[in-house]
């Protein structure tokens, strides 16, 4: 098992940034790919990010391109996703995963997923 526990969301204003991250306990993190996925209310789950586990490759969704950044430290078996420029759409729970490899900026063929960080950006 790889049990994964997200952090760090929260309220903020629009234009304001918060670091989510997503933390294993037990195995570490080295070899798997971590990919964010984020689901709003009414809405389907998507992928958002995704960083490779071997050359730390990283991917990202139109919507977030520029304006978030996803990175590991697998000394910490943790990975963030640095969210900047939030706007009122990025408003949703986030999960992070541990799968075997990023299909652009989806994770694919995971086993692991974390119970979700509420990030929610309102004025």
């Amino acid at each position: 098992q790889l049990p994964l526990v997200e952090s760090g969301g929260g309220l903020v204003q629009p234009g304001g940034s918060l670091r989510l991250a997503c933390a294993a306990s037990g195995p570490t993190l080295d070899s798997y790919a971590i990919g964010w996925f984020r689901q709003a209310p009414g809405k389907e789950r998507e992928g958002v990010s995704c960083i490779s586990s071997s050359d730390r490759t990283t991917y990202y969704a139109e919507s977030v391109k520029g304006r978030f950044t996803i990175s590991r430290d697998n000394a910490k078996s943790t990975a963030y996703l640095q969210m900047n420029s939030l706007k009122a759409e990025d408003t949703a729970v986030y999960n992070c995963a541990a799968g075997l490899y990023c299909s652009d900026y989806v994770v694919r063929d995971y086993n692991y997923w974390g119970q979700g960080t509420q990030v929610t950006v309102s004025s």
